[in-house]
């Protein structure tokens, strides 16, 4: 069953006006560009993954980097690993705030520069830095991710979605450039399972979606989690509220909750679960599982 049938949700949809002019300004960057460096949420690696990537990226190098790795368990980037192999493609593991991993992106970028300049100097020119773009949905971790490349704050970086609205170039070293872009989402949703777990990571704008509605989904998508693998093994909810929702649909839980911690106002406790599953005070907690796997926490 899908995740939105148990729910009258409200249609999740959100372009913004800044990023369809963003989009259209990339498509004309991209012409410029030697490599896509394409970043997604870990926890939602599949609901992060834009549709036309694809045809964005043509023939130039992607690197996909799956950011947050902080927020899942290690069985799970195992896991990962290996169905995104199976896809094809190499998946690189980052902790963008932390520094985690973003070496390794630097070195699979500026790789891509030496095929390039290699070409560049059999017809006598001279070399020229890597051009990479970061691409990705709003709030994954693009900014943060130039930022520990650069080693220093150079782009504004916010845990909320449509921080940075215009494209900027910034000079990392004299091996790579990067293009800042802002966050691209589809023109619409079509996929609104997708879409709810876009709004639990507050991977969206807040303006498109009910927070009620979102937080009551969340805890029935944490229990299917629970049911396919042993992550949850120790009830998140009891070790953060004291209150286990096994018998409560997402929505009963939610009123319940109120009741139990915060005096019955029902929108502030949905805006709490949000939030301490988004800063990880109910553990590493994904909310995606690759496809056909199930997971022993053994």
């Amino acid at each position: 069953m899908s995740l939105t049938d148990n729910y009258r949700l409200n249609l999740i949809q959100w372009y913004p006006g800044h990023i369809a002019k963003a989009e259209k300004a990339l498509k004309e960057q991209l012409k410029r560009v030697d490599v896509v460096l394409e970043v997604r949420d870990l926890r939602i690696p599949l609901a992060t993954r834009h549709p036309k990537v694809d045809e964005w990226v043509g023939s130039k190098t992607r690197v996909l980097v799956l950011n947050r790795v902080d927020m899942i368990l290690p069985q799970l980037r195992s896991l990962w690993t290996e169905w995104f192999k199976r896809q094809g493609e190499m998946p690189y593991f980052t902790n963008a705030q932390q520094g985690q991993g973003v070496a390794a992106v630097a070195k699979a970028a500026q790789a891509a520069g030496v095929e390039i300049n290699k070409r560049r100097s059999e017809r006598g020119m001279l070399p020229r830095p890597v051009r990479a773009v970061v691409i990705g949905f709003p709030n994954v971790g693009k900014s943060a991710l130039i930022n520990r490349l650069l080693g220093r704050r150079v782009v504004e970086s916010a845990a909320r979605p449509g921080v940075t609205r215009q494209l900027r170039w910034v000079r990392i070293s004299d091996q790579l450039e990067l293009l800042d872009a802002p966050g691209v989402i589809p023109a619409r949703l079509d996929n609104q399972d997708a879409a709810l777990k876009l709004a639990i990571c507050d991977d969206i704008g807040e303006a498109s979606y009910d927070n009620q509605l979102v937080a009551s989904a969340l805890v029935d998508v944490l229990k299917e989690i629970q049911a396919s693998t042993d992550l949850l093994s120790n009830s998140p909810w009891y070790s953060r509220y004291e209150f286990d929702p096994s018998s409560l649909t997402g929505e009963a839980y939610l009123h319940a909750l109120a009741e139990h911690r915060y005096k019955g106002d029902v929108e502030r406790t949905a805006r709490q679960l949000l939030t301490d599953f988004r800063k990880g005070f109910l553990g590493s907690i994904p909310l995606e599982l690759p496809p056909n796997s199930r997971i022993d926490n053994s």
